[in-house]
């Protein structure tokens, strides 16, 4: 970003009091220059752009209109929040974001009064907002509570839990930022209900006068009440929210900034829970945004250009589209993540076989054992940190019934950047627990390969996990060399079995970089070691069998080490598999994982080395 740009309005509108004092005439080159800045700050800094585009004119109203933090305002997801990030005093801090000990890319209440809750999972705004709004109304406070939130995220089951349990009578205003888009473009019958949805310019004027009066005479309102609504719904049909008790204020262009000021004003003065419906078109002001929202809705630091090399998440999609060209059973499902999961390409082969089910990861679990049960192979792709969502499907609709669902775990382990809502720490932890589960663990495309073609045939629930991005060029060539053996998955080790080692570490994913990086450093300081690289961690007994076949004799102490949580995770139980075979004896354990923590991110340091678990810390524990 160039450090000499000038801004007339940037660096000294900080608060949303001052926001409030600007010339409505002023607004829409307000607008224009915070979109510049956007552009450029976030292709520097990588993020989301798209999204954060669509909602400047709406961010501007909102804050203009309430009055925060005295007000609360509850972003979902929170991906959009950068504008709000930015009238709300921290706008000389979005240098630092995404980065090490910088702000974060959503909305985070350890980071500013003004982020009323930490957001980062879709769909959860609705029930927290309820929340807010319910607080308020028993402690006796005026407060407002404004939800915002995209239309994808009505694909989620929770906003609808939370619509059912919506009281009138709040303070409650609930912002629909219709913009066709969740990251994929938004699918289902609630979308498609949307679009058909029109204001009527006198209408909700009308019905509050006359609701005024009529509540006064009793007999009369009940009478009209209901004649109103039969005759509505024969010339317009139902309005989903209407039907739940709420009221609905919209369509309006949520890009025209003094049209929706003017909205919220109104939804303001009605003192209850109400709809505003608002459209925005994602990516706003800049032109490849608007091209291609799905592309822009989350950017690298590259400014959104594709490096050369494949990401694990395409070559699972690759990998199972070709598969499926041969097996008629395979069906492949996202929960609105088909680009980020890597399924475009199954998609436009096998379309039939392809199912996005929306920001639904439970309903992607179930519908996956259905299919299954059903004599299908389905494979659902979620990320680890939105699989939490699904673990009552997983044991109950899945495990249980020993149905045949290959659960493709991405974004594994540490991810730089978006921090704790989206570090995979914990479905080692909580999906080795399960019975009928077995475990992948590849780190080579190669390997990813054979792990997905042997999940399928198992007949019995499988999970396979990889990290973001590609392949470790050091653990390729420390492991597989140039030709990569095609024998079962299991473990591999750098060593030969008669070599003559002190330590030997055990560990799965591309955290073995650090290992191999510490054996180099102990090595320096007299200290032999080698590592063993897991490719299938459960069933453990398995996995205790393959290290034992590499373990060289004489060896003195294990280290088990995982970018997973400590509590259940793989070390913890290939530890005690292994003592309780008395694998271990006369040897010396330790295990380095996550250890109670959510890993905050420090100025600086790399996750690792946020976690504890870097070369430098596996080397303390070798030379002790």
């Amino acid at each position: 970003m160039k450090n000499d740009e000038k801004y007339k309005y940037l660096g000294k509108i900080n608060t949303p009091l001052e926001l409030k004092k600007l010339p409505k005439e002023d607004m829409y080159d307000f607008a224009r220059e915070i979109r510049r800045y956007l552009v450029n700050r976030v292709t520097e800094n990588g993020g989301h752009l798209a999204s954060n585009l669509g909602v400047v004119e709406l961010t501007l109203a909102m804050h203009r209109v309430f009055d925060c933090p005295r007000d609360h305002v509850i972003f979902d997801v929170g991906h959009q929040s950068y504008v709000h990030k930015m009238l709300t005093g921290r706008f000389d801090r979005m240098e630092t974001l995404r980065k090490p000990g910088g702000i974060s890319g959503f909305t985070n209440i350890f980071e500013s009064e003004y982020d009323a809750f930490g957001a980062g999972h879709s769909s959860t705004s609705l029930s927290a907002g309820l929340g807010f709004a319910a607080a308020d109304k028993l402690a006796g406070r005026d407060a407002y509570t404004v939800v915002v939130l995209g239309d994808g995220a009505y694909t989620g089951g929770m906003i609808h839990e939370a619509l059912n349990n919506c009281e009138k009578h709040l303070n409650l205003v609930i912002i629909l930022n219709e913009n066709e888009r969740s990251i994929s473009k938004n699918i289902g019958r609630f979308a498609e209900h949307l679009a058909r949805i029109r204001n009527k310019s006198s209408y909700f004027k009308t019905k509050k006068v006359t609701g005024e009066v009529l509540h006064k005479i009793p007999p009369v309102y009940k009478i009209v009440r209901k004649a109103k609504k039969g005759l509505k719904s024969a010339l317009y049909g139902s309005n989903y929210f209407e039907s739940m008790g709420l009221t609905y204020l919209g369509p309006v262009d949520g890009n025209d900034f003094e049209a929706t000021e003017n909205l919220l004003r109104e939804a303001k003065k009605l003192g209850e829970s109400v709809i505003v419906h608002v459209r925005t078109k994602k990516g706003k002001g800049y032109m490849p945004a608007e091209s291609e929202p799905s592309f822009y809705h989350g950017i690298s630091p590259s400014g959104g250009k594709k490096s050369g090399a494949r990401s694990f998440s395409e070559m699972m999609g690759a990998a199972l589209t070709e598969m499926a060209a041969g097996d008629a059973r395979i069906c492949a499902i996202t929960a609105a993540m088909c680009d980020g999961t890597g399924l475009t390409s199954f998609k436009a082969a096998h379309g039939a076989r392809f199912f996005d089910v929306g920001i639904a990861e439970e309903h992607a679990l179930t519908f996956a054992a259905g299919l299954a049960a059903g004599g299908m192979r389905p494979v659902a792709a979620i990320y680890s940190t939105f699989l939490q969502r699904g673990y009552d499907n997983i044991i109950h609709d899945i495990a249980l019934q020993n149905l045949p669902v290959t659960i493709c775990v991405d974004r594994a382990g540490l991810n730089s950047a978006d921090g704790a809502t989206y570090h995979g720490l914990f479905d080692v932890a909580f999906l080795s627990g399960v019975p009928n589960m077995t475990i992948y663990t590849p780190v080579t495309e190669k390997a990813l390969k054979k792990a997905l073609a042997e999940s399928i045939l198992l007949g019995s629930p499988a999970a396979v996990r990889y990290p973001r991005g590609g392949e470790n060029a050091r653990i390729c060539e420390a492991f597989y060399g140039a030709e990569e053996n095609e024998a079962v998955l299991g473990a591999r080790a750098n060593f030969e079995k008669g070599d003559a080692l002190d330590a030997v570490i055990v560990t799965d994913g591309v955290i073995a970089a650090e290992a191999l990086l510490a054996c180099e450093k102990a090595g320096e300081k007299g200290v032999r070691a080698g590592v063993i690289l897991l490719e299938k961690i459960k069933p453990y007994g398995e996995c205790a069998q393959n290290v034992m076949r590499l373990l060289p004799d004489g060896v003195k102490k294990i280290i088990f080490l995982e970018e997973e949580i400590r509590a259940g995770g793989m070390g913890m139980l290939l530890a005690d598999e292994m003592a309780r075979r008395g694998m271990l004896d006369g040897i010396e354990t330790a295990i380095m994982a996550v250890d109670d923590t959510f890993v905050p991110r420090h100025s600086g340091k790399t996750m690792y080395e946020d976690a504890g678990i870097c070369a430098e810390d596996i080397v303390k524990i070798l030379l002790k």
